[in-house]
C-alpha cells in the first residue's frame, strides 16, 4: 500500500454489532443505522454497504450530499435525512427517494411542489419537540402541521420522531422517561383527531440498549453500530439492568507509516513551543499525521502503538506530523506501521482512551478523522 496513513474498518465487527443490536428488537422493528458525518468517521459508503448487507433496514444521514453519495454508490435502501433540506433541493431529495424530516409548516408548499414535479409523494417524518429543543415542533402547532400534511395529495405522513437530550450522560433516566411520555402523549392526541403515521421512532443507541419501550416501529442506532458505547454511564446502566451477554466490538483501526527514525541527544527540545526537552539520548519516530488529519492537538500526552508497544508522544502535535519516542522499542524502521487508534498485539488504544487525552468524547475522536484518508474494509 502506498498510503502513509489509512483507516481499516472490520466488516466482521460492524456486522456483529448490527446483529447484536438486532437481537434487542422485536422482529418487526426496523433497524435504521445512522451513517451521518462520514459514518462517524468510518467511511460513509463503505460502512453503509456493510450495514445493509448485515441486516440493517434503513440508513440515516444528516444532509442531502450524504444521501447523494449513498445513491451514487448504488445503495437502494430507504434513506432518511435527519437534517434540514433547502427548499431548492427538495426535488433532488425526492428524486433520490429519500425520507425527510419536517417541523416547519412553511416548508410544506415547496415539498408539495417538488413532489408533483417528481411524480411521487414526499414521505415526511414529523419531528416532535419533547425537551431537546433542537429540531422539532412544539405541541401547540403540531396538529396544524400534521393536518396540512395529511390534507395534501402530494405529501405522505410516514413517521413521527423525537430525540433524547439526556439519556447518555447520566444513570438517572428520569428526563428521558419524561420525554418519552411527552412523545406518547403527542401521538395519542393526534390519534384522537384521526391523524396517524405507520412509523414511530425515537431510540438512539443508548435508548435501544437500555429502554425497550422506546423501540416502537424503528430504532436509529448510531455509535453502538460502530462498536462504541455511547458513554460510560450507558455502560454502567446496562450492567446494572441487563446483564445478558450483549457486547460491542470496535470496528476502526487508524494506522500510519513511520516517515523518519532519528536520534536526538539529551537536552534537546522536540516540536513547536519547546514544550518537551529530552532528559536522555532519545530515539524518535516521525509519523505523518497531525491535527489536520483529525489527530487532536490536545492529545499530546498520549501514545501510539509501534511493534505492539506503547510509544509516548513527545512535543506538540503538528498540523501534519507527530513525534513518538521509540528509545525502548527495538528495530523500528522507516515504513513500519504505527497504530494511532485500535489494537496492535496485546495493546489497544480505544476511542474512549483517546477522548480522555483530548478532553472530548469517543464520537468526536472517530468523526474528526479527515475524510481524505482512505477507509479500507477488511475481513
Amino acid at each position: 500500500m502506498s498510503e502513509l496513513t489509512w483507516v481499516e474498518i472490520s466488516r466482521t465487527a460492524l456486522s456483529s454489532n448490527i446483529a447484536r443490536l438486532r437481537s434487542l428488537l422485536e422482529p418487526s422493528t426496523l433497524l435504521c443505522a445512522c451513517v451521518k458525518a462520514n459514518a462517524y468517521g468510518h467511511g460513509l459508503c463503505e460502512t453503509g454497504r456493510v450495514f445493509i448487507d448485515a441486516g440493517a433496514d434503513w440508513l440515516s444521514v444528516h444532509s442531502l450530499h450524504e444521501a447523494r453519495r449513498l445513491r451514487g454508490a448504488g445503495l437502494a435502501c430507504p434513506i432518511y435525512i435527519l437534517g434540514p433540506v433547502s427548499p431548492d433541493d427538495c426535488a433532488e431529495a425526492l428524486h433520490l427517494d429519500c425520507r425527510l424530516v419536517v417541523y416547519n409548516e412553511s416548508d410544506l408548499s415547496a415539498l408539495a411542489a417538488a413532489a408533483r414535479a417528481c411524480g411521487r409523494p414526499a414521505r415526511l417524518h414529523v419531528k416532535i419537540e419533547t425537551g431537546t429543543n433542537r429540531q422539532g415542533i412544539a405541541a401547540g402547532p403540531l396538529q396544524s402541521l400534521c393536518a396540512a400534511i395529511t390534507g395534501s395529495p402530494d405529501l405522505e405522513l410516514e413517521g413521527f420522531a423525537t430525540h433524547f437530550a439526556n439519556i447518555e450522560d447520566t444513570t438517572d433516566h428520569s428526563f428521558a422517561q419524561a420525554q418519552l411520555r411527552r412523545f406518547n402523549e403527542s401521538i395519542d392526541l393526534l390519534a384522537d383527531r384521526g391523524i396517524r403515521a405507520p412509523i414511530m421512532h425515537c431510540a438512539n443507541s443508548a435508548a435501544t440498549i437500555l429502554m425497550p419501550a422506546t423501540h416502537f416501529n424503528m430504532v436509529r442506532a448510531g455509535i453502538a453500530a460502530y462498536g462504541m458505547w455511547p458513554s460510560n454511564e450507558t455502560y454502567v446502566s446496562f450492567v446494572r439492568e441487563r446483564i445478558n451477554g450483549f457486547a460491542l466490538t470496535p470496528a476502526l483501526t487508524w494506522k500510519a507509516r513511520i516517515a523518519q527514525v532519528k536520534d536526538v541527544p539529551a537536552g534537546e527540545y522536540i516540536g513547536y513551543g519547546c514544550t518537551f526537552k529530552t532528559g536522555h539520548a532519545t530515539r524518535l519516530a516521525v509519523i505523518p499525521v497531525g491535527y489536520y488529519d483529525g489527530y487532536d492537538r490536545g492529545s499530546a500526552g498520549g501514545h501510539v502503538l509501534i511493534r505492539g508497544q506503547r510509544a509516548p508522544i513527545r512535543g506538540r502535535i503538528c498540523m501534519n506530523l507527530l513525534m513518538a519516542e521509540i528509545t525502548d522499542i527495538s528495530d523500528v524502521c522507516v515504513g513500519d506501521e504505527a497504530v494511532l487508534l485500535g489494537r496492535d498485539g496485546d495493546e489497544c488504544i480505544t476511542a474512549e482512551q483517546f477522548a480522555r487525552w483530548a478532553s472530548t468524547i469517543n464520537y468526536e475522536v472517530t468523526t474528526r478523522i479527515n475524510e481524505r484518508i482512505p477507509r479500507i474494509i477488511i475481513g
